[in-house]
């Protein structure tokens, strides 16, 4: 006997192996194992063959790459939630108007925001929205890409991703544009999204076709609709959004914070936190 294993598949590929050089062998099954012999002469070659053809083999077929498609979310994303919100303010706030208070408090006013340090604009002004169809053109596409990243990252990965990219693009805008500029929207978050789901498509080998291409198609419609709309809408922010995106988007990318979005705590953590941060900045805003 020069090599024995309980594993069909294993024995067969060593059989093989022992053919291909021509060391005459016998093949055994026993109740308990697979059995593969040669005569004493050949002992020595054969044991040689087969550890340098086990050893080769070891880690044959090699793991599959982890994919994006190998993650299922607990729950359906929030999309509905988001759109119905930024409805629903809308209908309480209206368009932008320079009498109303929610305009005034929360808008994006880089004087306010690098003198006075009220932050909190950067991400009450993803909540305004300047008219109806700027509305409609973040809802629409907005709500589309935003349900298919939640689908990749998860809930509560997806919302915070989102707006932290989206809360730090406003900032290095602002901060390029000086004290004079004032800004409303959610298209921030929107071209946020289009360039983490640009990298993660392009990083990870999705097979459905679908989504490789729906950012670069959903962010050309929205420029189409709302890049010419004018009033308090900032192209300046649309890019630096696309840049966050692409530049988090790498991050999400990373097998390590893949292994993170089956966490279930985690997920609900990162969701309360954004939940949590928008009431806490329309609070401050307020006061």
């Amino acid at each position: 006997m020069v090599f024995a294993t309980d594993d069909r598949h294993e024995a067969l590929s060593c059989s093989l192996a022992l053919s291909a050089v021509g060391i005459s062998h016998q093949y055994t099954e026993t109740p308990k194992s697979l059995i593969l012999s040669v005569d004493a002469k050949d002992a020595a070659k054969a044991d040689m063959q087969l550890k340098a053809y086990l050893n080769e083999n070891k880690n044959w077929p090699s793991r599959p790459v982890a994919t994006t498609d190998d993650f299922i979310p607990l729950f359906q994303p929030p999309t509905l939630l988001l759109i119905g919100s930024l409805m629903l303010l809308y209908t309480v706030t209206g368009p932008w108007s320079g009498s109303s208070l929610w305009f005034t408090y929360g808008s994006g006013d880089a004087k306010a925001i690098i003198e006075n340090h009220q932050y909190f604009r950067l991400l009450t002004a993803l909540t305004l929205h300047a008219d109806a169809v700027h509305l409609l053109g973040n809802c629409l596409f907005g709500g589309f890409l935003f349900h298919f990243f939640c689908k990749l990252t998860g809930n509560g990965l997806g919302l915070f991703s989102m707006l932290l990219t989206a809360t730090i693009a406003n900032y290095i805008n602002v901060a390029l544009h000086g004290s004079n500029h004032l800004f409303v929207g959610f298209s921030t978050a929107v071209f946020a999204i289009i360039g983490m789901l640009a990298m993660i498509s392009r990083s990870h080998r999705i097979t459905k076709r679908y989504l490789q291409i729906l950012p670069f198609m959903a962010g050309a419609a929205l420029l189409a609709m709302i890049g010419s709309s004018g009033e308090r809408t900032d192209l300046g922010a649309h890019f630096f959004g696309l840049c966050c995106g692409l530049a988090f988007g790498w991050l999400l990318c990373r097998p390590a914070v893949l292994r993170l979005r089956h966490s279930i705590p985690l997920q609900t953590i990162l969701f309360t936190i954004s939940i949590t941060s928008i009431f806490i900045a329309w609070s401050s805003a307020w006061k």
